[in-house]
């Protein structure tokens, strides 16, 4: 039996399809007032992910655990003490259930963390790495790495094998917020001043997040490591947009705006971290998950950009 928490989320859903359509045992663990996922699956709500949840029920039978319930990045989080806030949820909820589920007998242990653990951004052709020493600039990044070192040592006490996977931005159908954003300003047509953005980023298809989280459920290899995963192709957010438009079957106009200006004026309208991501470089290297457990991302950039913009409401 497999525990999915966070199932009715954007990964979760996509899991959870993955695992049926596998033929494998699951119960999914999702928010109260959410509607089952398919009639096959063990669905179960109301569970609060606290230091004070009693999961004993959930985990009867429960062989492996993928972890991907969270409390996600805020953009602007109006909370008192943002990291108070995600430390209750990401590490004290996060190790709860690790812990009961060692207790309960379960093998293994696979933790969806973030790539911002690594940290905000790189040097361009010098990506992330596993062996990086972790540099989270935010709340949420912070709260991840200490989930994953609170992991790491239940595994040594235990013998419950962990596995932890930093994923960098997710999209594929459904996908919200800046994504979702950024499509529909393209299907729209409107003009962006993101036409000379000369910089390298690394994104990952939901389908190839959740090639790489099943993998994880038996592979020797993957017992107490840690994996980044991408879709193998970084972009530019110039490419980005273009591919998106070519997906939507759309022409894009997008303005050659240098990235100084672009960067001076997001300045002075208080939206630097804007900037940042807009120009910036985040890349990481995915050596590591292909060569130790004979793993590549199944779907293409490509393929990838059309399924979604196909999934995307008018």
């Amino acid at each position: 039996m497999i525990l999915v928490t966070g199932a009715s989320g954007f990964v979760g859903r996509s899991l959870i399809s993955r695992l049926v359509n596998d033929s494998l045992e699951v119960r999914a663990c999702v928010r109260k007032g959410h509607f089952p996922l398919s009639d096959t699956v063990d669905v179960v709500d109301g569970h609060d992910l606290s230091d004070n949840t009693d999961w004993h029920n959930v985990l009867e039978g429960v062989g492996v655990v993928m972890h991907l319930a969270a409390r996600v990045h805020v953009m602007k989080d109006k909370v008192a003490d943002p990291l108070a806030e995600f430390r209750k949820v990401n590490v004290d909820g996060t190790l709860n259930l690790a812990q009961q589920a060692a207790m309960a007998g379960v093998k293994r242990f696979i933790f969806i963390s973030s790539i911002k653990v690594n940290g905000e951004h790189t040097e361009k052709g010098r990506p992330f790495t596993e062996n990086d020493a972790p540099n989270p600039q935010d709340a949420y990044g912070i709260s991840k790495l200490e989930a994953e070192q609170g992991l790491l040592k239940i595994a040594q006490q235990t013998g419950m094998e962990v596995v932890i996977i930093r994923p960098p931005l997710v999209y594929g159908p459904g996908v919200k917020a800046n994504f979702a954003s950024m499509m529909k300003a393209i299907r729209r047509k409107m003009p962006l001043p993101l036409g000379s953005i000369n910089n390298k980023r690394s994104f990952v298809y939901v389908e190839n997040l959740v090639s790489l989280i099943v993998c994880c459920i038996n592979h020797a290899n993957a017992a107490n490591q840690t994996f980044l995963v991408s879709d193998g192709q970084d972009l530019s957010t110039t490419e980005l947009l273009r591919g998106c438009a070519v997906a939507l079957n759309v022409n894009t106009w997008l303005l050659p705006v240098p990235k100084k200006i672009i960067e001076v004026a997001a300045t002075l309208l208080g939206k630097r971290d804007v900037a940042q991501r807009l120009c910036g470089n985040l890349q990481v290297d995915i050596t590591k998950t292909r060569t130790l457990l004979g793993w590549a991302p199944p779907i293409t950039v490509e393929v990838g950009l059309k399924i979604t913009a196909l999934a995307m409401p008018d």
